[in-house]
């Protein structure tokens, strides 16, 4: 049986999108011309593949088992062009799906994407900037930026860049209570807390190979980063957070880093990572080396 590739992909196209019009839009093609497309791959088949109704379309039982096996291998005819188009032409191309952390992403990854962009006009990039911890398999990302630790050994990670945890204050907080000087001194401080951790109210200090939990109060309590600067910046109380959230507080003096020699329990790094696939792709490639080479050294550091 002969295979048309157009057909596959507008099969896909609409599995994915669940409409005509969105297929259409992904294809960058009339709706229409996916209608016959998939009529046509319908009949080369000899039986129905999706149900059609007024507002959405859903795969029937033999198309929802023709997607499992067809999806993987049009994806690596796919990379498969696009790595030899790569090659031919010296630079990438092609689609590139793209996760990240919000707060970071924002920061730091942002800039970095839109210069290259800019460098590399025949690549487009879909960025989802989300907390949740997606899989990059299942969810058909070429790529995320992740920071912490990794536990997932499907995947390839490209460490580019360390990650401390720290703790600081607004000079004003520090010079009108009581001295830090001891980790256990923070049990009678206010302290701002991030509810999105999974214990909040624990702070871990890692000193001399051991490990001491210290039990703050929460002045303030918040799974959004953003405000919990705003209430250190007001001078509201201590805050546990990352070096690259605050590197340019720190660096302009107007936050201080409370307890500098006592460094907070910390694993994590900022990672690049992609599906452990044969053979990256060339905008993939393009894209890591791109984002390392302008994360070394940090810029959060630098700014200090």
């Amino acid at each position: 049986m002969d295979i048309n590739f157009d057909e596959l992909r507008a099969f896909l196209a609409l599995a994915r999108s669940g409409s005509f019009v969105a297929a259409g839009r992904e294809l960058r093609r009339d709706p229409a011309v996916v209608t016959r497309r998939l009529h046509a791959l319908e009949t080369r088949l000899g039986i129905r593949l999706v149900e059609r109704t007024t507002r959405r379309v859903a795969l029937t039982e033999a198309g929802q088992a023709y997607l499992l096996r067809v999806a993987p291998l049009v994806e690596d005819l796919q990379a498969a062009q696009e790595e030899v188009a790569g090659f031919g032409a010296g630079e990438a191309r092609g689609h590139l799906r793209i996760t990240l952390p919000a707060s970071f992403g924002r920061m730091w990854i942002a800039p970095i994407m839109i210069d290259f962009l800019k460098a590399h006009p025949d690549v487009t990039i879909e960025a989802n900037a989300d907390n949740r911890f997606v899989d990059l398999i299942a969810e058909r990302y070429d790529l995320a930026i992740r920071l912490g630790e990794l536990p997932d050994s499907r995947l390839v990670a490209r460490k580019v860049a360390g990650r401390r945890r720290l703790m600081c204050a607004s000079p004003a907080y520090l010079e009108s209570h009581a001295a830090i000087v001891v980790p256990q001194d923070l049990e009678q401080h206010d302290c701002l807390c991030n509810s999105a951790r999974v214990t909040p109210e624990q702070w871990r200090f890692q000193k001399s190979g051991g490990v001491q939990t210290v039990n703050v109060t929460p002045r303030m309590a918040s799974g959004d980063s953003e405000l919990l600067v705003k209430a250190a910046l007001s001078g509201l109380g201590v805050m546990h957070t990352s070096d690259w959230y605050v590197g340019h507080h720190l660096a302009s003096g107007e936050l201080v880093e409370v307890l500098p020699d006592w460094p907070l329990a910390d694993k994590g790094a900022v990672y690049i990572v992609t599906p452990a696939a044969a053979g990256t792709p060339g905008k993939t490639r393009a894209f890591s080396d791109w984002v390392a080479a302008r994360l070394t050294p940090p810029p959060w550091l630098v700014a200090r």
